[in-house]
């Protein structure tokens, strides 16, 4: 959980430059609420911030933070479609109110629900 907090203040602080790079759009105005091209960008940028990270080298900056690695149920490398699902995934887990994550409570090898589903799994590293 500390790893996801570490990643949150990165992320926002990203997604706010990425907000001052995107407002000559709009001539310096702020982008209304419900604009679906902005939170597609927004969207796209907290995808690339994650899944790159994860395929680069197995780690977000929060995850190195805390020692935690990404890797399959096998122990390979996650490719690029496992990645997408495993973020895509974890949105739907962070909007339903974390429920995705609580769900490693009761899996039987402790795997949170977009682990479960996109082959994925966290170790701690030595």
């Amino acid at each position: 959980m500390l790893a996801i907090a570490y990643d949150s203040c990165l992320l926002g602080s990203l997604l706010f430059f990425a907000t001052a790079l995107a407002l000559p759009a709009t001539g310096g105005a702020a982008f209304k609420n419900g604009n679906a091209l902005y939170s597609a960008y927004l969207l796209l940028i907290s995808y690339f911030y994650f899944v790159w990270q994860w395929k680069k080298g197995r780690q977000t900056l929060g995850m190195r933070a805390w020692r935690i690695c990404l890797t399959t149920i096998t122990g390979g490398e996650p490719t690029w479609e496992s990645l997408t699902r495993r973020f895509i995934l974890a949105c739907l887990s962070l909007g339903a109110f974390g429920a995705g994550f609580v769900w490693a409570l009761f899996d039987k090898d402790g795997l949170a629900f977009h682990d479960r589903f996109s082959n994925t799994r966290l170790i701690r590293l030595g």
